[in-house]
């Protein structure tokens, strides 16, 4: 299973959305004028990663079980 590259790009994307979200939670905890604004991006950009993982285990379920 560690072998299988689409389950190590699955991987890669899990990791992607947790740094994204430690980003923009450290973001979000620091205090300026244009913090609330990168915080938001930095979450759009989470959802979008998060959208990207499941559907990549949606398909690598689908096509292993």
């Amino acid at each position: 299973m560690t072998q299988d590259p689409f389950f190590l790009l699955i991987v890669f994307s899990m990791l992607a959305v947790v740094v994204v979200l430690v980003l923009g939670l450290g973001n979000f905890a620091k205090s300026g004028d244009k913090r609330g604004e990168r915080s938001n991006k930095l979450m759009r950009y989470r959802i979008i990663a998060q959208f990207i993982a499941v559907v990549l285990i949606a398909i690598y379920v689908y096509t292993k079980f």
